[in-house]
């Protein structure tokens, strides 16, 4: 079972504002729960490779950042908890100029380390279009 939730999801936005602006190019948060996350991308031109699909770093990005929230929702403001794994399968083709989406659930959370994953659909489909799991290293207290 998870702990409760210690931050609010404005907090954590103002958090990311602030701490992580650049990462708002990988998402907005939109919900933040009892150990997971929701984000949303709106996908521009700047997201999409050639052939007309939104590129792998563009996903990787998205996934990495809800589950960093999904963490620290669980753990508090720990600017340092930073990313030591991530495994990413990409399943289906995303719709080119569709938002996508990316719900993180912890899986679990110990005191050095956060182990999660992360689905990835395009707006209106049901199937994920990608899949990842993402290791946290999470530093001592101070």
């Amino acid at each position: 079972m998870t702990e409760p939730l210690k931050v609010t999801t404005e907090e954590l936005r103002a958090f990311l504002a602030e701490q992580f602006p650049q990462g708002e190019r990988f998402g907005t948060l939109e919900r933040l729960g009892d150990g997971w996350a929701e984000m949303k991308l709106n996908v521009g031109d700047e997201h999409l490779r050639p052939g007309g699909t939104v590129s792998g770093p563009a996903m990787m990005g998205l996934a990495d950042v809800a589950l960093y929230a999904a963490l620290l929702g669980q753990i508090g403001l720990v600017p340092l908890a930073v990313t030591s794994n991530l495994n990413i399968n990409f399943l289906r083709k995303p719709v080119a100029h569709a938002p996508i989406r990316a719900t993180a659930k912890m899986l679990k959370v110990g005191r050095t380390m956060g182990v999660g994953e992360v689905f990835v659909y395009s707006d209106g489909r049901d199937e994920p279009v990608a899949h990842a799991t993402i290791t946290y290293a999470i530093p001592a207290p101070q």
